[in-house]
């Protein structure tokens, strides 16, 4: 087995967790890669001590890899996309955070999560994702054309709502007259769109949400969309750019750049023990709000 170890950067305290994960994919003789960048972040971390092995680094993949193991919480599955993108390669989230949607697998659990992947005691949930093109063409844009959470379209440089027209399938809608608006995939529904009053969606369901952000227009509400449309999207502003962002990547393009979103034609792979899933992640999710709301 060959797999890849990423990490946006040396969480603090965490050394006990990657000691143990580094130390077991030694024992079980797995031939194991580290993004270079976070590599670097261990060797200079003195606390941590890796096993006596010649780690090879990694900028880029390929489809040799059988697993990438993702460390830290959400937003580092989010990156980890990027390396992964179309090569079909599982993503494993080990959460040294919070309770994540995406990182699943809690820190604590690592013995027994490798012990599941070695006897392939595991499933994998196929997420989609967003794809997005521009007219005319943004060269930044096209190296990051794809969001497994959202699109969000937002104003820039101005206290003013934005007007964001837009059509379906060719067929106009309406114009939200709104702080910005959030295209989101069922695996973003619990992030952004949420915060904003958007639906939660189960991941396995073929739709996208709409949500707009802080809308004037008293009758704009969230509108679940089947995920083989294509949406189109023309802003409206009193400055010349607006922002739009892609998970966690954010560009500025003009007013005058007209966006379309699709539903992208690869999918995101996502590590589940037999014991985890969507609902019990949710249920811990809205249990551990409700516990931290009543110690408060």
């Amino acid at each position: 087995m060959k797999v890849a170890i990423y990490g946006q950067f040396y969480h603090e305290n965490s050394e006990v967790y990657l000691q143990e994960l580094f130390q077991l994919l030694k024992e079980y003789n797995i031939d194991t890669y580290v993004e270079k960048n976070f590599f670097t972040s261990i060797q200079n971390n003195h606390k941590l001590r890796l096993p006596d092995y010649n780690y090879p680094t990694f900028i880029k993949l390929d489809n040799s890899f059988d697993l990438f193991f993702g460390i830290g919480g959400d937003g580092t599955i989010l990156k980890s996309v990027s390396y992964v993108k179309d090569l079909n390669i599982p993503i494993v989230g080990i959460n040294t955070g919070r309770l994540g949607f995406l990182a699943s697998i809690h820190k604590k659990e690592i013995k027994a999560a490798i012990q599941a992947i070695i006897n392939k005691e595991y499933n994998i949930s196929q997420r989609s994702l967003l794809s997005v093109a521009t007219s005319p063409q943004n060269k930044r844009l096209s190296n990051i054309s794809f969001a497994l959470n959202e699109i969000a379209i937002s104003r820039k440089n101005t206290t003013s709502m934005i007007t964001v027209e837009t059509w379906l399938n060719d067929n106009y809608l309406t114009a939200y007259w709104a702080d910005g608006l959030i295209i989101s995939t069922p695996t973003g529904s619990t992030g952004y769109s949420l915060s904003c009053g958007g639906p939660i969606i189960e991941p396995a369901t073929n739709a996208f949400a709409i949500t707009p952000i802080a809308p004037h227009n008293l009758n704009a509400r969230p509108l679940v969309i089947p995920d083989d449309t294509e949406i189109k999207l023309k802003i409206i502003s009193r400055e010349d750019k607006f922002l739009a962002s892609l998970d966690a990547k954010t560009t500025s393009l003009n007013t005058n750049t007209t966006l379309s979103i699709k539903k992208a034609d690869f999918t995101i792979g996502l590590v589940l023990l037999h014991e985890d899933s969507f609902i019990k992640t949710l249920r811990k999710k809205l249990l551990w709000g409700e516990d931290k709301r009543n110690k408060q």
